[in-house]
């Protein structure tokens, strides 16, 4: 792996072809204003997903054929960082989505960070047509949450906590509001937060205003079919503006971040 961009000679990793884990982790670190309590901080939403050359989210419903094992490596250090992993319920269903695992290689940088032993995940979810006897509810190394609307179905929402999983109402309605959703997790001190989609769910919170930060893996592959794209959502008035910051490449991977500009005021 090689840093492309910033063409930083000085940085020790620029040419290595071996990243440790902790350097990763030091390359995606969150900014320091998304730690709990920080001064004048709030929470940041970052994602990360991979897309095909011919701009594909998947090939065959899943992400996995577009991936590597350096892209792995990358979802797993996104993934240790994190306070909370967010996810749509149909990317559940269709992943096979299981509990975050606590990490023997992190274990200190999380306590150092006070974040408990594994990222809780977060199910967005209005029906809430979710199988509650999956480990990831039944057994995970922390409380597995669902974020979801004030009219959710009580039933449903029972069940959910019966399997022990844990409600957060994040808006009026059936469905969660997206513009609540990284402040109802702050409210739970998840500020350092984590998202990989699916497309729907990631255009929702895109529309939203809401996503700092683009993480996307380019494969060097070519997927072709009738795949979506990372994000699905209505056309934005106008698009909005990211600023690259980081790219890395990899055996033909280019593992890509972007930050969103924000809006000067009028």
């Amino acid at each position: 792996m090689r840093r492309l961009f910033p063409a930083d000679r000085t940085d020790e990793q620029h040419e290595s072809t071996e990243w440790s884990l902790e350097a990763l982790a030091g390359a995606y670190a969150y900014p320091a204003s998304a730690a709990p309590g920080a001064e004048g901080g709030r929470p940041w939403l970052r994602a990360n997903m991979v897309a095909s050359l011919d701009g594909a989210a998947h090939h065959g419903g899943r992400s996995q054929p577009l991936s590597s094992a350096a892209d792995m490596r990358i979802f797993g250090v996104l993934r240790a960082l994190a306070d909370v992993v967010i996810v749509g319920a149909e990317t559940v269903r269709r992943e096979g989505y299981r509990p975050a695992r606590a990490r023997e290689a992190f274990a200190a940088r999380r306590e150092a960070a006070g974040q408990g032993p594994a990222p809780a995940i977060a199910v967005v979810s209005g029906s809430l047509d979710l199988d509650f006897s999956l480990p990831l509810f039944t057994a995970p190394a922390v409380p597995t949450l669902v974020l979801t609307g004030a009219q959710a179905p009580a039933a449903r929402l029972r069940e959910a906590r019966a399997a022990g999983a844990e409600p957060v109402v994040a808006g009026e309605g059936v469905l969660a509001d997206p513009a609540r959703v990284p402040a109802a997790l702050a409210e739970r001190g998840l500020t350092r937060q984590l998202t990989e989609g699916g497309p729907t769910l990631l255009g929702r919170l895109t529309a939203a205003g809401v996503l700092d930060e683009l993480c996307l893996a380019v494969s060097p592959r070519v997927a072709l079919g009738d795949a979506g794209r990372v994000m699905k959502g209505p056309e934005l008035p106008a698009p909005a503006a990211y600023a690259l910051t980081s790219l890395l490449e990899d055996e033909g991977f280019l593992f890509t971040r972007y930050h969103k500009i924000a809006e000067s005021a009028e």
